[in-house]
């Protein structure tokens, strides 16, 4: 998660890791907006033990996840050939290497082509399939004044909100994070965009608009209509750590997210519930809980355990918190995406320096739920470490639906 430093003590930017620095002489008022916004994206998701050792290639694209010694990843995805097991309902997407993927059973296929200047990540399903959400992360040269008034050029680099129809085709831009103000061009952050189930023009979104100099990078709802932003102001932050990891549930009535903090110098990140219509939040685990994904009856939650030996997936109780079972125990596995149909859950996993996709079906129901098997669904594909997958699978391949419960069986509302 970006996050903007205390007003008044930032310390030092050693180095640019988003481009944001001007390519020609020192330019004062875009250095005092870098010490005032830029403390990156990677090192909140590092100090939470979010990325174990992964590697990524620039603009939020991901790498090749190859290191000294490790086999390079190809530069197409790799489907685990000849297994049943991998022949997965439905379609999950993610990103690699700056494009966008959907795996379709035992089938892949690119859905986007990142170009020089740019890259995809973050892509989310709405929930009747019509559209994938992501972020284009794109950068070009813009102007600048300096401190003596003169126009210079620098590199910008800018997120775009966009979609795409999963059946392929040119990506429509809904709204772009650049913007100009003061002579200067700059933008605001977009990240990991989140369809309401019930209504998919409705997303959450986490940026730190309409101005960064003001703004830590938090939660917020966008209307794709109306192009209109309102913040969740009941949301509570650790500033200026932000928010992270918007998961609405399955009815569209309240949603999680990650509220970031410290320990020391160690990350603690906890999970909090947040009910739109009352404006309010509460937690719902202590810390070293991140990047939740509801089951489809909204009764459990699978989420990204951090330990000091790395990561892993659980499974928690959505009305308490209370860990319900422990998923993996590899300490490299994280991003947990539900299956629609309740009876698998795929995540990121780390094999060696390279990034992939694994799934673990599930065997029993509530409490009594227990890991059945674990299958690779990519090898050596080197996935993007910081794009959660999301999966969707047609209504008519589903289960018929639960009776819908009462409004406060299917979200509790949460208290201060």
């Amino acid at each position: 998660m970006t996050r903007s430093a205390p007003r008044g003590r930032r310390p030092a930017v050693p180095r640019d890791p988003y481009g944001l620095m001007p390519t020609g002489s020192a330019v004062a008022p875009i250095l005092a907006l870098v010490g005032l916004l830029v403390a990156a994206v990677l090192t909140v998701s590092l100090l939470n033990g979010q990325l174990p050792f992964v590697t990524s290639s620039g603009g939020g694209g991901g790498g090749d996840g190859a290191g000294p010694g490790a086999t390079p990843a190809p530069s197409n995805v790799v489907v685990v050939p000849k297994d049943p097991r991998a022949d997965v309902p439905g379609s999950i997407v993610y990103a690699k290497q700056g494009s966008l993927w959907i795996q379709s059973g035992t089938e892949v296929r690119q859905l986007t082509t990142s170009g020089a200047d740019s890259s995809d990540a973050m892509p989310a399903w709405t929930a009747d399939g019509n559209w994938i959400y992501f972020i284009r992360t794109t950068s070009e040269r813009a102007l600048a004044l300096n401190e003596n008034g003169r126009q210079v050029w620098y590199t910008l680099t800018y997120p775009t909100l966009m979609r795409v129809d999963p059946a392929g085709g040119e990506p429509e831009r809904i709204v772009s994070g650049k913007y100009g103000k003061a002579g200067r061009n700059w933008f605001y952050w977009l990240r990991q965009p989140t369809p309401n189930p019930k209504d998919p023009e409705q997303l959450a979104v986490l940026s730190d608009q309409p101005d960064p100099s003001k703004s830590d990078v938090v939660l917020q709802f966008f209307d794709v209509g109306t192009k209109k932003y309102t913040r969740a102001t009941g949301a509570k932050e650790v500033a200026p750590l932000g928010h992270q990891d918007p998961a609405w549930h399955p009815r569209g009535t309240v949603l999680l997210y990650v509220k970031n903090d410290r320990d020391g110098r160690r990350g603690a990140p906890s999970i909090w519930r947040y009910d739109p219509a009352k404006d309010r939040s509460a937690q719902l685990t202590g810390p070293g809980y991140l990047a939740p994904s509801y089951s489809p009856d909204g009764k459990y939650v699978s989420a990204t355990k951090t330990t000091p030996f790395g990561t892993d997936i659980v499974i928690l109780d959505a009305a308490t918190g209370g860990e319900v079972l422990r998923v993996t125990n590899d300490g490299a596995s994280w991003s947990p995406a539900w299956s629609p149909r309740g009876d698998a859950i795929a995540y990121l996993h780390l094999s060696g320096q390279i990034v992939d996709l694994r799934m673990t079906t599930l065997d029993g129901t509530g409490a009594n739920v227990a890991v059945k098997e674990s299958i690779d669904l990519t090898e050596v594909s080197g996935l993007d470490g910081t794009s959660r997958p999301s999966w969707h699978i047609p209504a008519d391949q589903l289960p018929p639906p639960s009776p819908e419960p009462s409004p406060s069986a299917a979200s509790p509302s949460p208290s201060p």
